[in-house]
């Protein structure tokens, strides 16, 4: 009997464990090419990559599926060498947010919608690319869009013009153009372009914290400094899609408009992205001792990327429209919410707005339904902490940071 009931709560722990919310890190696209690293965990280091393809016969990381040691280890105190990639120390970092983090190997399948790959995108919540060197395929192209559009989170990130690591004449830039550009469905969907440059700036120049709370303001703390070690710059266009944001700039740069832009997010149908403009920014400096990597994650901008990229997959794991600028709503169509902190029930003044969503630091849903007719909101049933309240009504979506008292 005893062992029934022990087997039933390891079967129970594993259907836990399994249900959590899960983060893709893509190795497909020679993301282990030449000096890069960007992987969370390779156990084996026998990757070749060049101008042809890929063959098992080098020196360079071959990450597989799920990182070991086992991720339900991870607590507080776990160092981030307890896995072997440049990616370690942010996959650690989503682990203790609660996420499942596993890594799509070199020979993966990007698919969406394929019940026969266990690891098609629809079983995961986030997919994070960090400087392809490989071109997507029109059906990948497909897939990480339909991905997009039906819920899901998309973290892109380029490297500097010229940064070709497999010789394969394509390097990050060209990659990411290419897909915003000839993918087969729509032109410029995110409403970013990468710039052909290579630039090395160090900026405090943020967007207004209301822009995007969770990132900038979100369970990590709030990022105020970057700094770019041979990256590209980006430039927006809003009227291929409304909902792009930038939230750092060049110093120097305008921190609403649309160039020299070197972190950006949009909305593309019910999902959501995050375009990056330097693969140093999450490099954690340890990975591959074949290679020589640098610490952008945690010791560069005295330590601002890590709560940015953190931030940043909460925000994409987050089923709601935080991208939406509050600036951009017209002053009559804003709404006031208050107190705030608040015990029991918070006020939205302004009737235009019919429902609401409140989630979590984790980006989880704590609350929501439809808002009263004298526009009160019942948030007594939430535990103290921080929240952030999404407003809705037929034109406008508003977000902004709750805290429960």
């Amino acid at each position: 009997m005893k062992g029934k009931i022990l087997l039933m709560l390891g079967l129970l722990a594993s259907v836990s464990w399994q249900a959590q919310t899960k983060i893709l890190f893509d190795a497909t696209k020679a993301e282990s090419a030449g000096n890069a690293d960007w992987v969370i965990d390779a156990d084996v280091h026998n990757l070749y990559f060049s101008s042809t393809g890929v063959a098992t016969t080098g020196t360079q990381s071959n990450p597989q599926r799920i990182p070991t040691p086992a991720q339900s280890s991870i607590n507080a105190a776990t160092p981030e060498t307890y896995w072997q990639g440049a990616l370690s120390y942010w996959g650690i970092d989503l682990v203790r947010q609660g996420y499942v983090v596993e890594t799509l190997p070199y020979n993966g399948s990007i698919t969406y919608g394929n019940s026969s790959n266990p690891q098609d995108l629809s079983n995961y919540k986030v997919f994070i690319i960090d400087e392809p060197n490989i071109k997507f395929t029109a059906s990948e192209k497909t897939a990480m869009l339909n991905f997009v559009s039906n819920g899901g989170g998309l973290f892109m990130i380029s490297d500097h013009n010229q940064s070709d690591r497999n010789n394969d004449g394509w390097d990050s830039p060209a990659i990411w153009n290419d897909f915003f550009t000839s993918n087969g469905v729509i032109s410029n969907p995110f409403g970013i372009s990468i710039d052909l440059n290579n630039v090395s700036p160090s900026t405090s120049n943020f967007a207004p914290v209301n822009t995007n709370p969770t990132i900038l303001s979100g369970p990590q703390g709030n990022p105020t400094q970057m700094k770019f070690s041979n990256g590209a710059t980006m430039t927006l266009n809003r009227s291929a899609n409304s909902s792009v944001q930038g939230l750092v700039f060049t110093t120097g740069s305008s921190n609403t408009g649309t160039t020299n832009v070197m972190f950006a997010t949009a909305t593309y149908g019910n999902g959501k992205v995050c375009v990056l403009g330097d693969s140093s920014v999450p490099d954690d400096g340890t990975g591959d001792p074949n290679d020589t990597l640098y610490n952008g994650y945690a010791a560069d901008a005295n330590g601002n990327h890590r709560p940015l990229l953190v931030n940043s997959v909460v925000w994409l794991a987050t089923p709601s429209n935080l991208a939406v600028k509050e600036d951009l709503i017209a002053k009559d169509r804003r709404a006031e919410v208050y107190p705030n902190p608040a015990a029991d029930y918070v006020y939205v003044r302004n009737q235009q707005y019919k429902t609401y969503n409140i989630t979590d630091e984790a980006g989880k849903i704590a609350a929501s339904g439809a808002i009263q007719e004298n526009g009160f909101i019942d948030i007594r049933s939430l535990s103290a902490g921080v929240y952030y309240l999404r407003l809705q009504s037929d034109k406008d979506v508003q977000s902004t940071k709750l805290i429960k008292k």
